[in-house]
């Protein structure tokens, strides 16, 4: 099933011996999926039969159905009764696999998108009454076939680790590689152990003692947790507390649930449990015993005098003891920092002053770091104050505002400077979660702009090394663009511009951009040049003055020019270049590219070496010529692409392209019209409204599989006199966010009905490649009647196409 798919014909259900739990309700399956609708997963006890639908099942079981109600809601059915149908939430995709992931724990069911689990949650529901029972897995459809493939059922015990472990951007994976010999610090390789678990009836850092039971037994806590998880005696200046009617046992139970997230009692024992719980106000573990009793009491045979029960708080990570999966009040906690209760360290920044008044359990529960500070018996483990030097004060406040409550606030999220600030403090102080949620939004809110300099910050992190790839692999894909627009990637440092190089989808329009980069990364150019520049300096110089302690890696890169792949003429400039005759090894490359473009492959150690390859995305040049020329990528489509005689790419099959308006399909407004290189007389889009305001746009898509940096455009008015004057033609990879490519305002260059009229783009977004092109009026035409319709009937698109 992971090396094809696997087709569910409908009100079928496929089972198989292996897609099942290891441990009965308790389990997660991952899957990929190709459907209209109806997505369906059912949980057993036992496997059913190929003929087996779930609608016929009297048996136990769950059924979880993605995209019901044709693909507009969630629904998840317990023994075939509905108990939940929600609109909009995990949702088919019928153009493409979509990747999900369905968990299982003691009844709590979560559901989420993308190709790791217990990431991009969308939906989570707790059964009351939950069937621990349930083990084998079904893949099933409703009334239309559904596929399936990359299946794999998964441990929650041994699957539920930081998101930094698995992360995915692009079409590939980074994984974290934890050993004894790894670079990272101990601050990293013990987070998965670490939590507030560590501090359980631990002297750490404790600032009240209970003497619990008769036989006075101590129990060091924590003041702060205790009083954001329930209603504790430990508001009084005492440090111990007599509890001698409470057992130890029950008393551990109740710390064990607090501090770790679940507890584990005798059955015989789940009342006195309860009333210890409603005593001190924990009402997650009430409700949790009420509803085990009940469920004892309602099935007789699961009564078992002296068998355990588990008490798990719900959790989409159970069993992980950090502040989201405790049973502990983030309102509370927030409200502890806030008015300085039990605080135990005031923390001042050096030429700042007091930042805040914490307590050090919180601090410990998140950082390694800061646990050994404030337990290792240094001052800092005695002293209630602590001094911290080039620190920033406004992302130090924003780092424990997170490690309080969780979560970044939305003022970090929207502030790309203090996001980067909180990252380094993240890495700094141990905070593993941090950095992960760091790195998410620094990717998600990243500009073209922020890319080098946020590369160049990241790189000497070890933590960051998922951010650190994914910067790196965007360079090499729009390798024109941050060379050219810039020099902002002439501070990375050697190694990060060598993987750069090196990468395997560095994407070029001429093997000379790669030439000029490394010429300008040699000698920390301030200044964009080409290697001309370079040429006519180093006639009066040296390379070891021009290039510094850089030369030697000039020398090494090199090499990874592609100079066969140069135009001839080109090859006899820099072939009688002064660069040639004062660095060898430039003059070498050359020579060997020249004598390749004459005679060919000298041999077959050429046909393996990569010099003389074309790279596996490189880009072919679709030039302007004149108006209304074959040249463009609109006609380019209408050939598959160089495979066939020119047709109207809207009517081939398969669609390589796709053509809307703002308005919707009529008589008047065919986006065929504007590929056929017909004249047409009326062919418009016309109006809708946008964020309140009118907004006319016709709007090409190249599809999934194509981009195009787009240099030159052309369109022509149809035959009526709404002639265009203020409009912008734009790019977008997604559809949505939409880029300048061209502003023109009060524009007059369209005067005559049936006129061409094109217009170069140039600045740095002309080496940006999109998807999506559109152009859009931001004015009135000149016609008083329609002053919103867009009244062109061609559009072709130049440039860059990959």
């Amino acid at each position: 099933m992971s090396a094809m798919f696997l087709t569910v014909p409908p009100f079928e259900c496929a089972w198989r011996e292996d897609l099942k739990f290891r441990e009965a309700g308790r389990g997660c399956v991952a899957f990929e999926a190709f459907a209209c609708n109806d997505v369906t997963l059912v949980f057993r006890e036992n496997v059913g039969s190929q003929g087996y639908h779930y609608k016929r099942d009297s048996s136990p079981h769950y059924t979880i159905i993605l995209g019901s109600h044709r693909n507009r809601r969630l629904r998840i059915e317990v023994n075939g009764k509905t108990v939940v149908d929600v609109a909009g939430v995990g949702l088919c995709c019928s153009s493409s696999f979509q990747s999900y992931w369905i968990s299982i724990y003691d009844g709590l069911i979560s559901i989420g998108n993308g190709k790791y689990p217990f990431q991009d949650v969308v939906f989570q529901w707790l059964d009351s009454c939950p069937n621990c029972n349930v083990q084998y897995i079904g893949l099933s459809s409703w009334d239309k076939h559904v596929k399936y493939r990359n299946v794999n059922v998964l441990s929650l015990t041994n699957t539920h680790m930081p998101l930094s472990k698995h992360v995915v951007f692009g079409d590939y994976q980074v994984e974290d590689e934890l050993d004894a010999a790894d670079s990272f610090s101990y601050k990293h390789m013990d987070y998965d152990k670490w939590g507030l678990k560590n501090f359980l009836e631990s002297w750490d850092l404790s600032d009240v003692l209970f003497i619990v039971g008769e036989e006075q037994k101590p129990v060091p806590s924590h003041k702060a947790i205790l009083a954001a998880s329930g209603n504790f005696p430990v508001y009084s200046s005492s440090f111990v507390i007599n509890i001698p009617t409470v057992p130890y046992p029950l008393f551990h139970a109740l710390l064990h649930y607090i501090y770790v997230g679940w507890t584990q009692i005798p059955q015989e024992q789940l009342g006195s449990l309860r009333a210890l719980s409603i005593q001190f106000e924990v009402m997650p573990l009430v409700k949790q015993c009420e509803e085990t009793m009940e469920r004892l009491k309602l099935d007789k045979k699961l009564l078992d005098t002296g068998k355990n029960v588990e008490l798990t708080y719900p959790s989409i990570r159970p069993h992980c003891s950090t502040l989201p999966s405790l049973p502990i009040s983030i309102h509370q906690l927030k409200q502890l920092k806030l008015t300085g209760q039990f605080s135990d360290v005031s923390i001042y920044i050096e030429s700042y002053g007091l930042i805040a008044q914490a307590h050090k359990i919180v601090l410990s529960l998140w950082s390694i770091p800061f646990a050994r500070m404030f337990t290792n018996g240094m001052s800092e483990s005695v002293s209630s104050e602590v001094t911290l030097r080039d620190v920033p004060p406004e992302a130090f406040r924003a780092m424990l505002d997170c490690l309080y409550d969780g979560q970044l606030q939305d003022k970090v999220i929207d502030s790309g400077a203090l996001l980067l600030q909180l990252l380094l403090l993240a890495d700094q102080f141990g905070v593993t979660f941090l950095q992960q949620e760091c790195c998410k939004m620094l990717l998600e809110c990243l500009s073209e702009d922020s890319v080098c300099p946020l590369l160049q910050v990241v790189s000497s992190i070890p933590s960051c090394r998922l951010i650190k790839e994914s910067l790196q692999r965007r360079i090499s894909m729009n390798f024109d663009y941050y060379t050219s627009a810039s020099t902002d990637f002439v501070l990375l440092d050697e190694a990060t511009l060598i993987n750069i190089i090196k990468h395997p989808d560095l994407t070029v329009t001429s093997e000379e951009k790669v030439l000029n980069a490394i010429l300008m990364f040699g000698m920390n150019s301030k200044e964009l040049f080409g290697w001309e520049v370079v040429d006519a300096l180093i006639v009066n110089s040296r390379p070891e003055l021009l290039f510094g302690e850089r030369l030697q890696l000039v020398h090494d890169l090199l090499p990874f020019v592609r100079f066969p792949l140069l135009q001839y003429s080109l090859l006899e400039k820099l072939q009688n270049s002064n660069i040639g005759q004062h660095i060898p090894v430039f003059q070498n490359l050359v020579n060997e590219a020249i004598n390749f473009v004459k005679c060919g492959l000298a041999g077959l150690e050429n046909e393996e070496n990569v010099r003389f390859q074309h790279r596996r995305s490189s880009y072919k040049e679709l030039q302007y010529i004149c108006d209304g020329d074959d040249h463009g990528v609109l006609y380019f489509a209408g050939t598959s692409y160089g495979e066939h005689p020119w047709v109207n790419p809207l009517l081939a099959e398969p669609r390589k392209i796709t053509i809307t308006a703002s308005s919707p399909h009529s008589r008047y407004t065919d986006p065929k019209v504007l590929v056929s290189r017909t004249y047409q007389g009326t062919c418009f889009a016309g109006p809708r409204l946008e964020n309140g305001q009118n907004c006319t746009w016709w709007m090409v898509d190249l599809g999934q599989d194509h981009q195009l940096m787009c240099n030159y455009y052309t369109l022509r008015q149809d035959g009526s006199k709404a002639f265009p004057r203020c409009w912008n033609i734009q790019g977008s990879q997604e559809g949505k966010s939409w880029t300048n490519l061209r502003v023109h305002e009060n524009d007059r260059s369209i005067c005559k009905p049936g006129q061409f009229a094109s217009w170069p783009i140039v600045g740095p977004n002309a080496l940006l490649p999109f998807r999506y092109f559109r152009v859009v009026l931001t004015g009135p035409t000149t016609d008083a009647t329609n002053p919103w319709n867009f009244c062109i009937c061609y559009l072709e698109l130049y440039g860059y196409f990959l």
